[in-house]
């Protein structure tokens, strides 16, 4: 087994950080990369890219 990396820990805890984001019911989703560069100091681009992989997998990790 391997050591998780460090962006697979930083990615999920901007995963944590967005479903929790997403229930607060703060803001739309789609407007949240902001907020991922204001918690966790990336920059626009990879809030974009974080946020669209929590998008694309979202119904994934929340399956019934």
């Amino acid at each position: 087994m391997s050591a998780m990396s460090d962006l697979d820990i930083v990615k999920q805890e901007v995963f944590a950080f967005l479903d929790d984001l997403r229930l607060s019911g703060e803001t739309n989703m789609y407007g949240a990369a902001p907020y991922i560069v204001e918690v966790f100091g990336v920059n626009k681009a990879e809030a974009r890219v974080l946020l669209s992989a929590w998008m694309q997998t979202f119904s994934e990790r929340h399956a019934a």
